[in-house]
């Protein structure tokens, strides 16, 4: 998630999710997981949060519309299907796969240590983040 704030620094905040590979286990990140995400960042930021979301289908899930009513601080607008350029986030995920290119990892936890590594050092660049913002075209500005 990239949190931005007229006058700021941009920030980066994110969490990960390992799969462990059971029968039926989601592999991506679960209403749960999202919510969790969320919550975590509205304590972080000490404020309500206007959220930007793709139509990643757990994003529209009726669960997931069911916990964002549910947090009065909360407001989520939509971008439209098959906009991936507008999503600022598509940024941070191409800068990360980049970074790991060329490098051979033997276990999943040594690879995810890696990741988190590399969204670490993101954290405190926040010309980078700012650049994924601007990349976008869209003014975030308050009405």
């Amino acid at each position: 998630m990239i949190a931005t704030r007229p006058g700021r620094a941009s920030r980066l905040i994110y969490r990960t999710r390992r799969s462990h590979g059971r029968t039926k286990e989601k592999k991506g990140f679960t209403e749960a997981d999202y919510a969790a995400l969320l919550d975590g960042a509205h304590q972080q930021l000490g404020g309500p949060l206007v959220v930007v979301w793709d139509n990643l289908n757990t994003h529209v899930s009726a669960r997931m519309t069911r916990l964002i009513a549910a947090r009065g601080w909360l407001t989520v607008f939509r971008l439209p299907a098959y906009a991936c350029e507008l999503d600022p986030v598509e940024g941070v995920w191409s800068h990360l796969k980049k970074s790991l290119a060329n490098l051979v990892k033997h276990t999943v936890d040594e690879l995810l240590g890696l990741i988190k590594t590399r969204l670490k050092r993101m954290q405190y660049r926040p010309g980078l983040i700012a650049g994924f913002l601007a990349k976008t075209g869209l003014d975030l500005r308050p009405p």
